[in-house]
C-alpha cells in the first residue's frame, strides 16, 4: 500500500486541444496503464459534466472509466489521499483554484494527469488551462481534423447560436476546425 510519507516525485501532465482531438481518450489510456502497473488511481470530473454519464469519464468513442464527480477542486484535494495517480477530465470547467490543488497534489508525490480544452469556442484561452500548462512538467497538445478542409484542427467551432461560454455538447453543437477556417468564419460573421 502506498504510504503518503514515502519520498517520491510527483508531477503534472496536461493533455489539451480542441473538441474531438482525443484528450479524454488519452487520459483514459494513461490511467489504464497506471492501473496495469498496480498503482492506486482516482479520476475526477466536474459534476456538471453529465453528457454521457454522471459517474464516468467517457470519450466520444465511448471508452469509459469510473470517476468521481466533484463541484470544486477542493473536493479533489480532500478525496485524493493514499493515491499515486490522479486523473482530472474537463479541467477547463473548474475555477482557477484547480492550479493550486494540482500543485499540492504533485508536491505530495502524486502524478496528476489533466485533460481539457485549451481554448473556448471564441478562440480564447479557457479557464485554468493556460496556468496548468505553464506549471506542468509535460504538455501534450492534440489536434482533431478540420471538418471543412482536412487540415489539423485546433479550434472548437460552435454550431449553435448560444452566447454562454459553457454549452455542453458534441457533434451537433461543435465541430473541429483549423486556424484558416476559423478565421474565415469569423470574418463572415463580422
Amino acid at each position: 500500500m502506498f504510504e503518503e510519507s514515502a519520498k517520491r516525485p510527483g508531477w503534472i501532465e496536461v493533455i489539451c486541444g480542441s473538441m474531438f482531438s482525443g484528450k479524454t481518450e488519452e487520459l483514459i489510456r494513461r490511467v489504464r496503464r497506471s492501473v496495469l502497473a498496480h498503482q492506486s488511481v482516482m479520476i475526477f470530473k466536474p459534476a456538471m459534466e453529465t453528457r454521457y454519464s454522471a459517474d464516468k469519464v467517457v470519450s466520444h468513442d465511448a471508452n469509459a472509466i469510473e470517476s468521481i464527480p466533484v463541484a470544486s477542486p477542493a473536493e479533489i484535494l480532500e478525496s485524493a489521499t493514499y493515491v499515486q495517480v490522479v486523473g482530472i477530465d474537463e479541467a477547463q470547467f473548474f475555477d482557477d483554484s484547480l492550479v493550486d490543488v494540482v500543485q499540492m497534489l504533485a508536491d505530495r508525490g502524486i502524478r496528476v494527469i489533466i485533460a481539457g480544452l485549451d481554448m473556448d469556442y471564441t478562440g480564447k484561452p479557457f479557464g485554468p488551462m493556460p496556468a496548468l500548462m505553464a506549471i506542468a512538467e509535460s504538455v501534450t497538445k492534440l489536434h482533431a481534423i478540420c471538418v471543412r478542409c482536412g487540415a489539423p484542427a485546433q479550434h472548437s467551432h460552435r454550431l449553435s447560436s448560444g452566447e454562454n461560454l459553457v454549452e455542453l455538447g458534441e457533434k451537433s453543437t461543435y465541430e473541429p476546425i483549423c486556424r484558416h477556417c476559423f478565421n474565415e468564419l469569423n470574418r463572415k460573421q463580422k
